[in-house]
């Protein structure tokens, strides 16, 4: 099994929505957990994304004025387009140490551009954009792990 394979699996196991799927073949065995099972909390971050435009839908509580002003700019991101992480790993801006970043914000990227790489199990996985635009936010910082369905870059489409 090689790592498209693995990945075909982890989206499989996501859009099944299943808390556990084991496969197992004689000289091969991988378990995949999904936060399905009632265990949300891993994947807070990303829920802040979503839930952001909703504390400016209650203008009722008084002392909201300063989370007010902080949902205004995240209901302005709902225009872009988020392109997340594949899988868990580490992200890396750059193919090799002495190597130019893939991305910067403000730059132009097509569908099949490489935007970042994500090493996982002492693999570099080239992660590609599937839509067409510009970067205007890099939501992860170099070198950091990241989880799998995380927010890596927002994109313009326009």
């Amino acid at each position: 099994m090689d790592i498209k394979d693995i990945q075909n699996l982890i989206k499989f196991v996501s859009k099944a929505e299943v808390s556990e799927v084991k496969y197992k073949t004689k000289d091969f065995e991988i378990t995949i957990k999904t936060p399905l099972a009632g265990s949300e909390v891993a994947y807070a971050q990303p829920a802040v994304y979503h839930t952001a435009p909703q504390p400016a839908a209650a203008p009722a509580v008084t002392p909201a004025a300063a989370p007010a002003e902080k949902a205004a700019p995240a209901s302005d991101d709902s225009k872009y387009i988020t392109i997340k992480s594949p899988m868990i790993g580490t992200f890396y801006r750059k193919p090799a140490p002495d190597k130019d970043v893939f991305v910067n914000v403000g730059d132009e990227v097509s569908n099949g551009k490489v935007v970042c790489v994500i090493e996982a199990m002492k693999l570099f996985n080239q992660i590609e954009s599937e839509v067409s635009g510009k970067i205007v936010k890099i939501l992860v910082d170099d070198a950091t792990p990241v989880e799998y369905d995380q927010p890596l870059f927002l994109v313009d489409p326009s």
